[in-house]
C-alpha cells in the first residue's frame, strides 16, 4: 500500500516531448509538434492545483507552501475546489484534440478523467466523517511533524513555517468536531469499532512530557549551524507550541470522541448503512478500479479467485508436508517459531536489505529503466504504528527525498517472516518504489502525471511484482511462496469482503470469519484489515482488479508477438506512462502490439 495524499490532479509544467505513449516512438512530424495552448493549461492547472492543496506541493518537493494547511472542510474551501475543477473543464473542452501529439491526447483523456471523478466526488457528505483511524488528514499531518519527512526543517525559517503550518492545521481539527457533530445529526458517523481505534492516536499526542512528544522531533535535529540564540528561542517556542496548543487540542478531540462521538457510533460496518448509501461505494468501485464493474461482478470475480488460489496452497502444503487441512496450515504457518527470528527492531530491516541483495543481479533481466530515486526501509513511526499497515512513501520530485518503505513492528519477537519477501517486491522494488520513483523521474512526462496516483494502477503493478518473486531469485524457501499466495489470496479476500461489508450487508465478524478461514494473517491483523475497509470503502478492490489487467495485457502481448515479446519492454511500455485508468493503459498496449508486430 501507498500512503499519500490524494492527488487532485495537479501539477503540469508543460510537454518537453513528441514521444508517442501509443507505441514508444518518437513523432518528428510537424503535425506532432507540442501544442502551446494546452500546455500553458495544464501549467495553470499545476499552478492552482498546489495553492489548492499545499500538502501535496509540499511532499512533491515544492516548498512554496510550507505554512499553509486550509481549512478543506469550510464552504468557502469546497467552493474554491469546485470553481477550479469546472473552470479547468470548459477550458479544456476547448482544446482540439485532433492538434494534439500523441503523449498531449493521453494527458488530455487522464486530465478529463481526474476532473470528472473529483467533480462526482463533491456530489457527497463524505466530509461529515472526515477523520477515521488511517485515511485521514491528521494522520498525514503528524507524520510530517517528525522532521524525517517532506517538511523542512534546515533553517530558523523552516522551522517558524512548521509553527505557522501547525496553527492552521488546529483550525482544520475544529472543524472536524463540527463537521462530525453535524454527521451526528444527520446519520453519518463512523462505526463504533473504528472510533475506538481513533482514540488511542489522539490520546499519544494529548499527553506525556514534551520532550518526548513527536512534535518535539524537530528541537532534537537542530542543525549545528544555528546560534545560541536560535536554538533557546526555537526551543521555548515548541515547548509552548506542544504545551499550549497540540496537546489540548487533541485532548479537546479525545474527550469530544470518548464522551459524544462513541456513543453515538454505528453498529453497522459498510457504508451503504449511511446516507451515502449505494450511490457512494459505487462511485468508490469507479474511483478505485478505474472501471465500470459493478459490486456484483467484483464479488464473483473474489470468490473465484479464492477458490483458484487456495488449490495452490494445498499443493504447497502437501510441499512442505503438513497433514492436516489448509486452515489448520494456515494456523501453523501463523504460529511456527522459526518463522518468528527476531529479537531486535533492526534485525527486521537487515532481514529487508538481505532480501534486495539477493534481487540485484536479477533485475537487469526484467528491468531497462530503473530509477535514480534512493531508496530506505525504515519502521513505521510508533505513534501510527499499532494500526498502520507496511506502506511505502514516495520520494521528492528532484530526487533529494529517498522513497521509503515503512514497516510497523509493534511487537518484533512475533514479526512473522513468511510472506516479507513478497511485502519487499510489493512496497518497495520492483513494486511501488520502481513505479512511482520512475514516474516522477520521466521527463516526457507533464508534471501533474508524475504525481497522480490511481490505485487500480500503483496497486495493480505493486501486487503484479509479486508474482516475479521467482524471476528474482526469491520463494525459494517454499513458506516464502506460500507467502506470496497469501499476499494474492488476500488481495482476492478484499474483492469479497468490501463488497460483502459495504454492498451485501456483511457485519464486520462476518468479513472477520471469512478471512480467518481463507488466509494465513493473525486475528488480529485481519481485524485491522477489515477495520481499514470499513474506513475507506472500495479502496481495497484495486489491487487484484489492476493486477489481473495488467497479467491480462502481459499474455496478450506475449501471444501475439511471440518471439518479438520482450519482457523488459512490456515493462517499459507499462511504467513509462505513469498512473492512468486501466482503459488508457490498455488501449495503449493494444496500440504498441500492433505497431511492435
Amino acid at each position: 500500500m501507498i500512503r499519500r495524499l490524494f492527488i487532485l490532479g495537479l501539477l503540469v509544467v508543460g510537454i518537453n516531448s513528441c514521444k508517442n505513449e501509443q507505441t514508444g516512438t518518437f513523432d518528428a512530424t510537424e503535425d506532432n509538434l507540442p501544442n502551446t495552448e494546452f500546455a500553458n493549461l495544464l501549467e495553470d492547472y499545476s499552478k492552482q492545483g498546489y495553492a489548492l492543496d499545499p500538502m501535496v506541493a509540499t511532499n512533491a518537493g515544492d516548498m512554496s507552501y510550507n505554512t499553509e494547511f486550509p481549512n478543506f472542510l469550510s464552504e468557502d474551501y469546497k467552493a474554491k475546489k469546485k470553481a477550479y475543477y469546472n473552470s479547468f473543464k470548459n477550458e479544456l473542452s476547448k482544446i482540439d484534440k485532433s492538434t494534439l501529439n500523441a503523449t498531449e491526447k493521453m494527458s488530455y483523456d487522464v486530465l478529463n478523467w481526474d476532473i470528472d471523478i473529483n467533480l462526482e466526488a463533491m456530489q457527497f457528505k463524505k466530509d461529515l466523517m472526515p477523520i477515521d483511524q488511517m485515511w485521514s488528514k491528521n494522520l498525514d499531518f503528524n507524520q510530517l511533524a517528525s522532521a524525517s519527512n517532506a517538511q523542512p526543517f534546515k533553517t530558523v525559517e523552516d522551522y517558524k513555517n512548521w509553527t505557522k503550518r501547525v496553527d492552521n492545521y488546529l483550525i482544520w481539527l475544529d472543524a472536524t468536531i463540527e463537521n462530525m457533530k453535524r454527521g451526528m445529526e444527520e446519520g453519518y458517523v463512523l462505526p463504533q469499532s473504528l472510533i475506538k481505534k481513533v482514540i488511542p492516536q489522539f490520546e499519544t499526542l494529548a499527553k506525556g512530557n514534551v520532550v518526548d512528544h513527536l512534535y518535539y522531533a524537530p528541537i532534537k535535529n537542530l542543525p549545528d549551524n544555528f546560534t545560541e540564540d536560535e536554538r533557546l528561542k526555537l526551543t521555548a517556542e515548541y515547548k509552548s507550541m506542544i504545551s499550549d496548543k497540540i496537546m489540548p487540542a487533541h485532548q479537546k478531540m479525545v474527550d469530544f470522541l470518548t464522551k459524544e462521538y462513541l456513543p453515538e457510533g454505528r453498529t453497522t460496518s459498510g457504508i451503504n448503512a449511511t446516507p451515502l448509501g449505494d450511490d457512494y461505494y459505487n462511485h468508490q468501485i469507479k474511483l478505485y478500479t478505474t472501471t465500470n464493474m459493478t459490486a456484483d461482478e467484483i464479488h464473483n470475480l473474489g470468490l473465484s479467485e479464492v477458490a483458484r488460489i487456495r488449490s495452490e496452497m494445498e499443493a504447497v502444503k502437501k510441499e512442505v508436508g503438513f497433514e492436516g487441512d489448509l486452515n489448520a496450515f494456515f494456523e501453523h504457518v501463523r504460529t511456527k517459531k522459526e518463522l518468528m527470528p527476531f529479537t531486535e527492531r533492526s534485525q527486521v530491516i537487515a532481514f529487508y536489505d538481505s532480501i534486495h541483495n539477493v534481487m540485484k543481479p536479477q533485475i537487469n533481466k526484467l528491468f531497462d529503466k530503473q530509477p535514480v530515486t534512493a531508496f530506505e526501509v525504515r519502521r513505521t513511526e510508533p505513534f501510527r504504528e499499532k494500526s498502520a499497515a507496511a506502506n511505502y512513501s514516495p520520494g521528492s520530485l528532484d530526487g533529494t527525498r529517498p522513497g521509503i518503505f515503512y514497516t510497523p513492528i509493534p511487537d518484533v519477537e512475533s514479526y512473522n517472516v513468511f510472506d516479507k519477501e513478497d511485502l519487499f517486491l510489493h512496497e518497495a522494488i520492483p513494486g511501488h518504489h520502481f513505479q512511482i520513483a520512475l514516474q516522477q523521474e520521466n521527463e516526457d512526462l507533464p508534471t501533474f502525471r508524475k504525481t497522480l496516483w490511481y490505485s487500480a494502477y500503483g496497486e495493480g503493478w505493486a501486487l503484479y511484482t509479486e508474482s516475479m518473486g521467482k524471476e528474482l531469485g526469491l520463494y525459494k524457501d517454499p513458506y516464502q511462496y506460500f507467502g506470496m499466495l497469501s499476499a494474492e489470496i488476500h488481495r482476492a479476500i478484499r474483492l469479497v469482503v468490501d463488497t460483502g461489508l459495504h454492498a451485501k450487508g456483511w457485519s464486520r465478524e462476518k468479513a472477520i470469519q471469512y478471512s480467518l478461514e481463507n488466509e494465513a494473517e493473525s486475528e488480529r491483523a485481519i481485524t485491522s484489515e477489515i477495520e481499514r475497509y470499513m474506513a475507506n470503502p472500495g479502496q481495497a478492490l484495486s489491487y487484484k482488479i489492476g493486477q489481473l489487467k495488467l497479467i491480462e495485457l502481459r499474455e496478450r502481448a506475449s501471444n501475439a508477438l511471440g518471439d518479438k515479446f520482450d519482457i523488459k519492454e512490456y515493462h517499459n511500455q507499462v511504467l513509462e506512462t505513469g498512473c492512468i485508468p486501466l482503459k488508457l493503459l490498455e488501449d495503449k498496449i493494444d496500440a504498441w502490439i500492433e505497431s511492435s508486430k
